[in-house]
């Protein structure tokens, strides 16, 4: 089993989860997801597009102000690629 060091939702660096990770529906960590995008082996926003996500990122990223700010456009840039876009 691969293990990712961002989420493969949003792109955050899951070392940077408060909660370590999302979590399967047994309860235990996922190695793919922060806590923020799964959850019992759910998706949080299971509606939401590649696109809406990308926003998303960017309006989180805005809001905390300063060199974040600046480069919510790059890291956002992403998200397309990674695994739960891929084949939508």
């Amino acid at each position: 089993m691969e293990t990712y060091k961002h989420c493969q939702s949003c792109g955050m660096p899951l070392c940077k989860d408060p909660k370590g990770s999302g979590t399967d529906h047994k309860g235990q960590q996922s190695n793919k997801y922060c806590s923020y995008c799964y959850e019992d082996g759910k998706f949080l926003q299971p509606d939401i597009t590649a696109e809406e996500m990308q926003m998303f990122v960017k309006g989180k990223l805005k809001e905390m102000g300063g060199f974040m700010k600046l480069f919510a456009g790059f890291y956002s840039k992403g998200i397309p690629k990674l695994e739960r876009w891929k084949n939508k």
